[in-house]
């Protein structure tokens, strides 16, 4: 008995998921019994929350849609110019979106917050915790484990490509198109908490004596209680900021 095959292409960044050999050109797969666009994605590689569109013969169609044999399978990404204009199985971006990073992305956790945006990162965070809080608070689960960004309950989400933090971040910002949403040095990098302004007077006591005689401007954490001020640190995180200002401008 001949087998049941379709024909499948992946397409843009979502190569990076798949076998060498299929990478940009059309394939034949065959069919193991009847599983849906969604299972068959994903048994090739590329993890659903980076799919945007999916097309079957030409025509869009959902993740519950069932794999035949003898069709067409076209798979797109998310950000991609090559993307038809149809109906996207992929959500939208959020209009300011929310993040939750498993615990190799510690340090990109907190660049996200240098620009002022929510992110969650715990070092003890389980899968099953990750997955949970993506879908349950509508947060971008960015993470390097193919198999938590594979989970059913998260929708949006993202695999690093990079494994320098500070191009991890250029990755992000550019796929959540984040540099017209930034509000740099809005909250406290440690513990995720919105910052407040404070006067000298209110930290005397909480930094140190020079840095007290040298500025006046500061800002506090309610929740950690942590002070900050415009120091070098200060002013390498400015200089990211305006690089990526750069880029989206270059892009």
């Amino acid at each position: 008995m001949s087998s049941r095959q379709l024909t499948v292409r992946i397409h843009g960044a979502l190569n990076d998921f798949v076998a060498p050999e299929r990478r940009g050109q059309a394939f034949t797969h065959v069919l193991q019994g009847s599983p849906s666009v969604k299972d068959l994605i994903e048994s090739l590689g590329p993890p659903h929350p980076e799919v945007d569109v999916v097309l079957v013969d030409g025509a869009p169609v959902d993740f519950a849609h069932r794999a035949e044999e003898g069709t067409s399978l076209d798979v797109y990404p998310a950000s991609d110019p090559s993307v038809p204009r149809v109906e996207r199985v992929g959500p939208p971006i959020p209009e300011m979106p929310r993040f939750i990073l498993d615990v190799g992305l510690g340090r990109l956790s907190g660049f996200l917050r240098m620009l002022g945006f929510d992110t969650l990162w715990r070092n003890d965070y389980a899968d099953d915790q990750l997955a949970r809080l993506s879908h349950d608070e509508s947060r971008v689960l960015l993470t390097r484990d193919l198999g938590v960004l594979k989970r059913s309950e998260v929708v949006l989400g993202y695999f690093p490509r990079e494994t320098d933090p500070a191009h991890q971040l250029v990755e992000v910002v550019r796929r959540y198109g984040l540099t017209s949403r930034m509000r740099p040095f809005s909250r406290c990098i440690a513990c995720n908490a919105p910052l407040s302004t404070a006067t000298p007077e209110e930290v005397q006591g909480r930094v140190p004596e020079g840095v007290a005689q040298r500025h006046s401007h500061f800002q506090q954490c309610p929740g950690c209680q942590r002070v900050f001020w415009p120091g070098t640190h200060h002013e390498r995180m400015q200089n990211l900021v305006e690089t990526l200002r750069k880029l989206e401008q270059s892009s």
